[in-house]
């Protein structure tokens, strides 16, 4: 999707919803000027988000949801179109999972959400006189360097996963060898690895089990500390590590 040169969102008070959507636009778009305010002007020929009535605003029935029954939000909306072209589709639908789904459903339930409130905090106290426009534009630059830190870490996980594969096909008894620290889960997801050995950031080396994607739940846990190891190669392995 191509984003147009100007936005539009509510004026008044802002919460985590529209200001993320914002932070996102100027990541798409970084010269997007944003205007808010409380009526869509006559003819205007942007993006209107959270408000307005159009596909990107979540105040209007019949309200969308997704399979799993969180309903969007103005952010979710914009990510459903944005993410991919961003971190590709895969981490996309594990950002929304983890990151956009629970500030949607701050948004339209009110669940307790420790960045949503961070976000909030930026509002202008009752009585301080202070310009509510001013405090939107203070909060996005944060929920911008958030956003971009997490689409940052997604990315590294895009650029790991052929090294980890890679590590796989070269493993032998279950245990992935790495060269150098750095995210393995999803290169790993759904395979037969017990083990995964990495240097550490703090020297030396590190190992972890590798969780059954089911259970979640170590497949071969490592043993308590001086416990001897037992007849079955698999947990002579985890005392080997």
């Amino acid at each position: 999707m191509k984003i147009p040169a100007k936005g539009f969102t509510h004026g008044g008070k802002f919460h985590a919803d529209d200001v993320f959507a914002t932070a996102l636009l100027m990541i798409v778009r970084p010269d997007i000027k944003v205007t808010r305010g409380f009526v869509v002007p006559d003819g205007f020929d942007g993006i209107v988000y959270d408000v307005g009535c159009g596909m990107f605003d979540h105040h209007q029935e019949p309200r969308e949801s997704r399979p799993n029954g969180v309903p969007y939000a103005a952010f979710g909306l914009l990510w459903r179109v944005l993410g991919a072209q961003l971190v590709g589709a895969h981490q996309a639908r594990l950002l929304d999972e983890n990151f956009v789904q629970p500030l949607d459903l701050n948004d339209n339930t009110g669940e307790q959400n420790s960045l949503a409130d961070a976000i909030g905090s930026f509002n202008p106290v009752w009585d301080s006189g202070e310009d509510s426009d001013a405090c939107f534009w203070r909060a996005v630059p944060f929920a911008k360097q958030v956003l971009e830190n997490e689409i940052a870490a997604a990315n590294a996980v895009n650029r790991a996963d052929e090294t980890v594969q890679n590590a796989y096909k070269n493993s032998k008894d279950g245990i992935v060898v790495l060269p150098d620290y750095m995210p393995w889960k999803n290169g790993l997801y759904k395979t037969d690895a017990l083990f995964v050995v990495y240097p550490s950031q703090r020297g030396g080396y590190s190992a972890q089990c590798v969780t059954d994607y089911k259970t979640r739940r170590s497949k071969v846990p490592f043993p308590p500390h001086g416990a001897p190891a037992g007849g079955d190669p698999a947990t002579k392995r985890a005392a080997w590590l």
